[in-house]
Parts: structure tokens; C-alpha cells; sequence
């Protein structure tokens, strides 16, 4: 019998909860542990008797932990976490800040290589999923224009960046497509966009006691990587209305690759996501993920990889033989 893959969480906010549940959704693979920064004893898992850790503990658990789950922050847990603990374990994130993903793939790489460990950087749905719809679009159409846009929904991200703004007490930011320019792509005219015209952003913003909304605004609207190439609304509210309006977590988009086969013969392909929870599904591409690090860890594929360096099958629970029978 087949032992099943000893999965461990690093973080237990939203993405980690999402984890946990997408754990009990494969049956291949078991919960080894939750490790956090708050007391251990404050948290609650979703199954009783889930092991639960301070962070502190992991360099002593290394024999326990086949691959282990990075559930924090892009902005300032994972540049952090992500090579210091690819050193010592398989590791999977959903490192997010795009401009930024080459220097980290350079500083996950090289401890998970020196320390035959397989390190999966940037999971998830973007960057992940519409990453590798990105590449089959180009591949597929080389004659074209690859477009994405996101929302309208809640990024964890961009909502965990403006948290951290001093002045922030609480806060959440939403992307949305600017209708006219998904019209146009749609139409396969091949428009040229702009960052900006592509999307909007809109934060919803609680205040710290004391703080300067104008200095709160200015700092969220000129965030380099973040928010300032496009048009941003900060509109501040109170905790109340954060916790009524705000507590959901939607979000979606889609990829479109608009090209020519030959002349007269446009072709347009799109991918497209609705999500009713974005950390939730986000977590479940980390748990596949997650499993895919394994296979190649034991494969001798050590160091950094990423979505484009992973075949479909590795992916799924089932052989190779089931997927030739049942999906291709």
C-alpha cells in the first residue's frame, strides 16, 4: 500500500484554512501538521486532533513533512520563508508579485538546490493557471495578442498589501475589468491596452485611530508593483461595514490569446475562471501542486521549479494509464 503524502501548512490565515480543506478533498495525502505564528493553542483546525505547531518548531520537523504548504504573504512573509525553509523542506507557494518572481525564483533556487530540496514557487490561479494559458496561447496562435484580466474580484494579495500601509486598520481591494477593453478582445481587433485601461482597483479601507486618510491614500495609490499604474479608488469605511459588505472572497477572470492562423482566418481562444472563494481555490491548486513537488522530489528534480516546468499528469492522483483512458 501506497503511503499517503504527509502534507504540512505554514500560515493559517485565509490560504491556509483553504488548504486544510482541500486536504480533506484527496485522498492520497494527509495533514501532518499546522504551523503558526500565533499560540498554537488559539488555533482551531477544521479535523480535531490535527497537530498544530508554533512556526518555531519546523527545522525539527523535517522527517515528519513531506511537502510543506507556504501560506503567507507575497509582500513580506514569502520573500522571507521561501528560501529559508526550501532549505530544509519540499516546499509549494503562491508567491504573487509578478514583477518579482525572477528574484525569487533565483533566491528559492539556489538553498533547494544545495540542499536537494524541490521548491514550486508562484501556484495558483495568476500567477499559475492563466500563466500556463498564456503560454499555450502564444504557443498555439504565434500570430497575435495574449490579454488578461482579472476580477471583478478580491485579491488576497492587493488586500494583504494595503493592510500593511501604516494608518491601516483593516482593509480589502478589488480588481475590475474596464468593459470596453474586454469588448474589444473579444471582437479579435488586437487592441493595443495600456495597464491602465485594462483595469481598475478599488480599496475599501478601515482607519487606524489617529491616522492621516490623505497620507493613507497617497501611500496605497502610489504602491510600486501594486496599485500605481492604474486608476485607484480608496474609499474609507468602518470595521462594521468591512465585516458586513467585505467578508466574501470572489474573484475570477479570464485569458484571451486573439491571433490569425492564416489571412483571413482569426482565431481566438479564452480560458476563464468564476470563483466563488479565491484563497479556497487557490488552495486547492497548491494541494495538487503540492503533490506533483512530491513525484519530482522523488524523480531527483531538485531545486526551484514553477508551473511551466510541470507536466498536467503529475498533477492528478490517478496513473497514467487512467488518465490515457479515461481524460485523453
Amino acid at each position: 500500500m501506497i503511503s499517503p503524502i504527509r502534507i504540512a501548512i505554514a500560515g493559517h490565515g485565509n490560504l491556509g484554512r483553504g488548504v486544510e480543506a482541500a486536504l480533506t478533498r484527496n485522498a492520497d495525502m494527509q495533514l501532518a501538521g499546522i504551523y503558526t505564528r500565533r499560540p498554537p493553542a488559539q488555533l482551531q483546525p477544521l479535523t480535531a486532533g490535527t497537530p498544530v505547531h508554533a512556526m518555531d518548531d519546523l527545522p525539527g520537523h523535517a522527517d515528519r513533512i513531506d511537502v510543506l504548504i507556504l501560506c503567507g504573504g507575497s509582500k513580506e512573509d514569502l520573500p522571507r520563508q521561501g528560501p529559508a525553509l526550501a532549505a530544509l523542506f519540499n516546499t509549494v507557494d503562491s508567491f504573487d508579485t509578478h514583477a518579482r518572481i525572477p528574484d525569487y525564483f533565483a533566491a528559492v533556487d539556489a538553498p533547494a538546490r544545495a540542499n536537494r530540496k524541490t521548491a514550486l514557487i508562484s501556484a495558483g490561479w495568476d500567477p499559475g493557471m492563466f500563466s500556463i494559458q498564456r503560454v499555450m496561447g502564444e504557443a498555439l496562435l504565434p500570430e497575435g495578442a495574449t490579454y488578461t484580466f482579472w476580477g471583478k474580484g478580491l485579491s488576497q494579495g492587493h488586500s494583504d498589501a494595503v493592510r500593511r500601509v501604516p494608518g491601516v486598520a483593516g482593509g480589502v481591494q478589488y480588481t475590475v475589468p474596464v468593459p470596453q477593453a474586454v469588448e474589444q478582445v473579444r471582437s479579435g481587433s488586437r487592441p493595443q491596452l495600456t495597464t491602465r485601461q485594462k483595469h481598475t482597483r478599488e480599496c475599501f479601507v478601515v482607519l487606524a485611530e489617529g491616522a492621516d486618510a490623505d497620507a493613507v491614500r497617497q501611500a496605497i495609490v502610489t504602491m510600486p508593483h501594486y496599485f500605481d499604474e492604474y486608476d485607484t479608488t480608496v474609499t474609507f469605511i468602518t470595521a462594521e461595514e468591512l465585516r458586513r459588505e467585505h467578508g466574501a472572497m470572489p474573484h475570477g477572470g479570464f485569458v484571451i490569446r486573439s491571433g490569425h492562423t492564416s489571412a483571413g482566418n482569426s482565431q481566438v481562444i479564452e480560458y476563464g475562471l468564476q470563483l466563488g472563494s479565491n484563497p479556497e481555490f487557490t488552495a486547492s491548486v497548491l494541494v495538487a501542486y503540492a503533490r506533483a513537488v512530491h513525484r519530482l522530489h522523488q524523480q531527483g528534480q531538485y531545486g526551484a521549479k514553477t508551473v511551466f516546468d510541470v507536466a498536467p499528469g503529475l498533477l492528478s492522483p490517478k496513473s497514467a494509464d487512467q488518465l490515457r483512458a479515461e481524460l485523453l
